[in-house]
């Protein structure tokens, strides 16, 4: 395998184990995977058969908060968990509309910090931290949040495809209230979460929900599925606005990739938040 080490790969990412990132990137089609990532990625598409048009959808997701945050006077951005930077990413969208808009992708994955290093090399308007969304401390006094950012003013708190890596015991509620107390009145909260079927007590656990779990068991970020109702306390002080409200990502009907309703293949949730 050390032999198939591309040159963009830091030295310390073990390219033997599969990484979230990375198989998100493949679900994308991106080119920023390993075989392993592939292998790994491939069994949940097999469960999960629309896997690659929620990622796609995901994508869209995050193009139209976006521009809906622009239209809401949002003109500064924190992508968390941002993951590896592809075509149509926060700050492509964003700046094709405003080309003063500010942005700060958030990762704690070698791979996507020195990803995300190169594409904005030349672009002083956007930057990356490599942090861990959970060090809420961190994230907000490193240098390119400082330097960059008004904390005063509204900003777009950016979580796409990334909180259902959090466990419960790491209190992804308690993480985003220490974010949302240290933003302006009008910023927003941008979530997309992948969806758990609620289950009576007693019964079992959808069987492909099981087996997915069981996949991301063995990458270095497991899952956590959550149902509608949990993944809506996790807005906490950011009220949910319509639209979209937060909708089966497979009902969402905003993006750029909607072609009808089909929740069937969008096991997610999408939905964003405000700051009163």
């Amino acid at each position: 395998m050390a032999g198939e080490r591309p040159s963009w790969v830091p030295s310390e990412v073990d390219v033997e184990r599969p990484s979230a990132a990375r198989m998100y990137d493949y679900f994308l089609g991106g080119a920023h995977n390993f075989a392993v990532d592939r292998q790994m990625a491939d069994q949940v598409i097999a469960t999960f058969p629309g896997t690659r048009r929620f990622a796609q959808l995901n994508r869209s997701f995050l193009r139209w908060s976006v521009r809906l945050l622009l239209d809401s006077g949002v003109r500064q951005f924190i992508d968390l968990g941002s993951g590896i930077p592809t075509v149509g990413n926060v700050h492509e969208t964003a700046q094709r509309i405003d080309p003063t808009a500010r942005v700060v992708y958030v990762d704690n994955d070698p791979v996507a910090y020195a990803h995300s290093r190169s594409i904005l090399a030349q672009d002083a308007q956007a930057a990356v931290v490599k942090a861990d969304l959970r060090d809420v401390d961190a994230v907000l006094t490193d240098p390119a949040v400082v330097d960059l950012l008004d904390l005063d003013q509204p900003v777009g708190l950016l979580t796409v495809a990334v909180l259902h890596f959090i466990p419960d015991t790491d209190d992804p509620a308690a993480t985003l209230a220490r974010y949302h107390d240290a933003v302006a009145p009008g910023s927003h909260l941008v979530i997309s979460h992948a969806l758990a079927e609620p289950v009576q007590e007693g019964e079992p656990e959808d069987e492909r929900a099981t087996t997915v779990k069981k996949v991301y068991s063995r990458s270095a970020t497991p899952l956590t599925l959550r149902t509608e109702e949990q993944i809506a306390r996790l807005f906490g002080g950011f009220a949910i606005i319509d639209p979209p409200g937060l909708v089966n990502a497979g009902l969402f009907s905003g993006g750029d990739l909607y072609d009808g309703p089909d929740p069937d293949w969008a096991p997610g949730a999408v939905g964003v938040g405000r700051k009163a």
